[in-house]
């Protein structure tokens, strides 16, 4: 059985086919990486990172490849695609260099006793990854995996595997022999995976019905897991927000970037209401600027496509059900003139106006390039909104006064809480990045990226049982 994947901005473009991967397929697959693995931790520390730093060459000299792949497969515009292939090579290159200073042996020998902190990897990992941004989230999972001593399998969304394969094949390089593994398919494949009695520790960035069936999986197997989930992320534009023309340009992107597939986008927009119509005036101009929806291949186009025809569908239908129920639509942006839309599944950007709180638009994460406006009149009000549902990935604030900004991003429930900015603009390296409440555990960027790859074991001697020393009783418990 085979995969075949069209290109969602032409649909009658096949990009390539690759085959499915049954439970022997990906049996044999944690197989060659486990029998990878052992070598692979014992090597000293040093030696990984340069050979994974030799990876980050590589991918930079494919860089061109890679984007294009990307863009064909998924309908991420080429410069954006350009963009997270070589933010993906700059990912591994970070890891490799802070693998030394975060995993070397800690620990003391003194008048305590003497104890060493190992950080031991888990072995296998599984790894399974979106089609949203395929690059770089496979590599925030392989990067410090590998750097930490693990084997890594990874399965892709089958929406985009293509660049997944090729990054994995020129990092796997010049590394041992079935280090890194790829497998393809659909929930099948990544069930048989993730349950899988040879696999240690699963990393998965999804939607929410797929993390609940990964963690349900991944729980029953008593493998720990990373998870990081989908967002409703609220961007709360005070009554000082300065609404200048590079501060609304960077709005609008971070709301319609990848048409606006992007876990961590602007999802709702509140905006006080004393600079409400200032606000959506600013925001539409913004658009007509910076928006250009044509094919991800034409120089010039700013979004493109939406990944398939099912999402398509699910983003007209919210847009139409809120105008259907009273609210406006205001469409955003130029279309590219020599773009046929109708070939692929291009859906226009539009602000939203009037939707009620409870509506579906609001509540639920749209996860396309549509986006409600909301007006409030306090600060607890919009906190206390901003707050509802059950996700709590990214937030952002925007106000004149910084410190006012953070004392109400302070009060947001989200895992990452931008300030006058928002999504990629916002993210750092070393600053980790994770979910609160269903929007998944554990973290990804930053040291603390590294370190859920690793497992803290501890060899301790106390001090009161060496030669000469007093003792404790045998029931005694630590002093």
């Amino acid at each position: 059985m085979r995969i075949e994947r069209e290109n969602p901005a032409r649909t009658d473009e096949v990009v390539g086919t690759v085959a499915v991967a049954d439970a022997d397929a990906v049996d044999a697959a944690v197989r060659r990486a486990r029998s990878a693995q052992a070598a692979w931790a014992d090597t000293d520390l040093a030696h990984r990172a340069e050979l994974l730093r030799q990876g980050v060459a590589r991918l930079r000299e494919h860089l061109e490849e890679l984007a294009e792949l990307t863009a064909r497969e998924t309908g991420k515009v080429l410069a954006d695609a350009r963009g997270e292939a070589g933010f993906a090579a700059t990912v591994l290159g970070f890891y490799a260099d802070r693998g030394e200073a975060l995993l070397t042996d800690g620990g003391y020998d003194d008048q305590r006793g003497r104890m060493v902190v190992r950080h031991r990897p888990f072995g296998v990992v599984a790894a399974v990854t979106p089609w949203n941004a395929p690059l770089i989230l496979t590599m925030l999972k392989l990067a410090p995996a590998l750097v930490a001593g693990n084997a890594v399998v990874v399965k892709p969304s089958p929406l985009a595997p293509f660049g997944v394969s090729r990054l994995l094949e020129l990092v796997a390089t010049g590394l041992p022999e079935g280090l890194v593994q790829v497998v393809h398919g659909g929930a099948e494949t990544a069930s048989a995976l993730v349950a899988h009695p040879g696999v240690d520790r699963v990393a998965f960035t999804g939607g929410d019905a797929a993390g609940r069936a990964i963690a349900g999986l991944a729980a029953r197997a008593l493998t720990p897991s990373v998870l990081e989930l989908g967002g409703n992320d609220p961007a709360v534009l005070l009554d000082d927000v300065e609404l200048g023309e590079a501060a609304m340009e960077r709005l609008v992107m971070a709301t319609f970037a990848t048409s606006g597939q992007v876990c961590m986008a602007v999802k709702r927009l509140y905006v006080h209401r004393s600079r409400l119509d200032e606000a959506v005036d600013a925001f539409c101009a913004a658009a007509d600027r910076v928006l250009r929806l044509g094919d991800p291949l034409h120089a010039g186009s700013s979004a493109g496509p939406v990944v398939s025809g099912a999402s398509a569908e699910r983003v007209e239908g919210l847009v139409d059900e809120a105008r259907a129920a009273g609210a406006s639509v205001l469409p955003l942006g130029v279309v590219d003139p020599d773009t046929d839309l109708s070939r692929g599944y291009y859906v226009r950007p539009t602000l939203v106006l009037g939707a009620a709180e409870e509506s579906r638009i609001v509540a639920e994460e749209q996860f396309g390039p549509t986006l409600p406006v909301l007006a409030f009149d306090s600060v607890e009000e919009v906190v206390s909104r901003a707050n509802a549902g059950e996700l709590g990935l990214g937030a952002s604030v925007w106000s004149a006064d910084e410190d006012r900004a953070f004392d109400v991003a302070r009060r947001l429930e989200a895992g990452f809480a931008f300030v006058n900015t928002h999504n990629r603009t916002g993210m750092a390296l070393h600053a980790p990045f994770g979910g609160v409440k269903r929007s998944g555990w554990g973290r990804e960027y930053g040291d603390e990226g590294l370190m859920e790859y690793v497992q803290p074991c501890v060899v301790h001697a106390p001090a009161v049982f060496r030669a000469g020393a007093a003792g404790l009783a045998a029931n005694a418990y630590p002093g």
